[in-house]
């Protein structure tokens, strides 16, 4: 659990300009992710019931979004520096903001499908996805990533994660 002695130090930490949870201790930094990844596993279930309860999958979808927005909000409001510069919104490629859009489409298809084919079978495909599409997002740098080339190891690891779904998905 983060503290409020951690957060303060986050808050007040770091250069001007730069983001305060780039200055996270690493002993935070794994667990606080693992969280997070084990959270994600408990969306698609919670919408599905969310789109069952109102029956029209938008209103659920939007619905879904508006703790998010209240959360941030406060977040924001709580702690507001860095505030973006002129000089970074000027830079900012235009698919920058276009994140949260596809977050929305991934949440959509939770609402919609999850439901057919099980949380884990669901997780594995959205998982195994996306660790494909890093491999490539890492290989050529796109959206201003560092290159990674393609490794036997890391080669390897994408057939055993497809593998893997693929036997979560039969059984």
């Amino acid at each position: 659990m983060v503290s409020a002695k951690m957060v303060s130090a986050m808050a007040s930490s770091g250069e001007a300009g730069k983001d305060s949870m780039q200055n996270i201790a690493a002993a935070w930094l794994y667990p606080l992710i693992l969280i997070a990844g084990a959270l994600q596993a408990w969306g698609p279930p919670m919408n599905n019931a969310l789109r069952h309860s109102l029956q029209n999958p938008w209103a659920a979808s939007l619905i879904s979004f508006l703790p998010i927005v209240a959360l941030l909000g406060c977040v924001l409001l709580c702690l507001p520096h860095p505030l973006p510069t002129a000089r970074g919104l000027a830079e900012m490629p235009w698919w920058a903001p276009l994140g949260g859009l596809v977050g929305a489409f991934a949440v959509i298809a939770g609402l919609l499908f999850v439901g057919e084919v099980g949380a884990g079978a669901f997780a594995g495909l959205t998982i195994t996805a996306n660790i494909l599409m890093s491999l490539v997002i890492d290989r050529y740098g796109w959206f201003g990533m560092e290159v990674h080339e393609l490794s036997p190891g890391r080669i390897a690891g994408a057939l055993l994660m497809v593998a893997g779904i693929a036997l979560i998905a039969k059984f």
